[in-house]
Parts: structure tokens; sequence; C-alpha cells
């Protein structure tokens, strides 16, 4: 049986969807242990010892930026790339529906049921993918308010309209978790476990593609490319 190679992310796409992964894990790691300190340093020195925590938040706080940044660029893909544009399968017309429901049937049946086309994007995987983002748009929104909330006196390195703004875009996020800064924080430290649990099954998903379909779906992230039988 003869397969044709289908091109599925550019080298661009792959560097960021690598960029995302590594910031993710320095955003966890460190993210965690400002929440409830784990660790020390290595270093029996109490002078050396006591910027542990400030270079955590340091590390946590830049790996967010790229982080975010990064995810603002594949929001930028879904409407203007000129690869493919994911968002035409977020459209909710008949189409995407029952490509939807199709590949969720493929799923849950172990791909005794096949009736989609496997060589590109599919609308269950983009909507999957939506879900990420904006999960990831929740953390930068709740995680911008926590740092905004540490400059009290309205000042900042680089002048006063910087906090203000920070307050303008996440203050609602007060209302919406309760009230405090507690409750904001609280909801930034949940939603790490929903976004964990996207990662798990994600790559689940990949290998699970990869065992079932025989397309090579893992290689998309190293190479760029897939294989599909030819018809």
């Amino acid at each position: 049986m003869s397969y044709k190679k289908i091109e599925r992310m550019t080298a661009a796409m792959r560097i960021n969807h690598w960029v995302v992964a590594i910031c993710m894990v320095a955003a966890v790691v460190t993210g965690l242990y400002i929440g409830h300190p784990y660790y020390q340093s290595f270093i029996a020195d109490p002078a050396v010892d006591k910027y542990v925590m400030a270079w955590n938040r340091w590390v946590h706080f830049i790996a967010a930026i790229i982080f975010d940044v990064s995810s603002v660029v594949v929001g930028y893909l879904y409407f203007f790339s000129r690869f493919e544009k994911p968002y035409k399968k977020l459209i909710p017309n008949g189409s995407n529906i029952k490509e939807f429901f199709e590949v969720l049937l493929n799923l849950i049946t172990l791909n005794r049921r096949k009736k989609f086309d496997s060589s590109h994007s599919d609308s269950f995987n983009i909507v999957f993918f939506t879900v990420f983002h904006l999960l990831l748009a929740w953390m930068l929104l709740t995680g911008l308010q926590l740092y905004v909330h540490g400059l009290a006196s309205g000042l900042s390195s680089i002048g006063e309209w910087w906090p203000t703004m920070l307050h303008l875009i996440t203050d609602w996020t007060l209302i919406v978790t309760g009230g405090t800064n507690v409750d904001v924080r609280m909801a930034h430290h949940e939603s790490m476990y929903y976004i964990l649990a996207w990662v798990m099954f994600h790559i689940y998903y990949q290998i699970w593609r990869t065992v079932f379909w025989k397309e090579a779906d893992v290689s998309i992230v190293v190479g760029g490319s897939k294989y599909v039988k030819k018809d």
C-alpha cells in the first residue's frame, strides 16, 4: 500500500510548539514552588538561599511572557496563516459539526469507524486546541492581576501607565472569581491542573492516532509532515 506525504506544520510552527512546551514546564515547576516552596538551593549559605524564591518568580514571569507571546502568535495564525486557517474549522456549519462528531466517534470506537479526511486538521482537534488557548488566555489575565496586585503603589519602573492598563484589563477577574486576590490566586492555580490534564490527553491522543491511523502523526511536531494512504 502506497502513502503520500502531507505537510502539516511549517518550521516556524514547530519551533513555536516546542517553545510553548518548554515554557509550560518552566512555568509549572516555578509556579508550584511560588505557591508552596518544595526545594531550596544546594548552597548552604543563607545569603544565597534567600534569593531562591526571587529567581523562581523571575523564571516564572519570563516563561509566562514567552508562553503568552507564543500563544498570541498561534492566535494570529488561526486567522491569517498562509499555510492553513484553523478558524474555518470553528465555524458551526453542518460540515464542521458532522466532522467533529465523526472524529469523536472514531476515538470512542477505537478507529472502527473512520468517515473523515485525516490528512489535515479536523474540527475536533481544532476545537480541542482552541480550548487550550482560551485556558492560556485565562491564565495570562489572572497572572497579570496577581502581578499588578503587587504594584500597590500604582507605580512601576516604566511609569504609572503600566499598572493602570493592567487594572483596566484584569480587574474583572476579581469579580468573576469571588472578589478577592486570594480567589484569583486559587483560580490561577487550579487552571494549571486543567492545562496539565489537557496536555496529558493531547500527548495520549497523538500517540493514539499514530497507533490506530498509522499515519505517523507523532512525527508532525518533529519533521512537519505525516503520511496518508493514497486513494
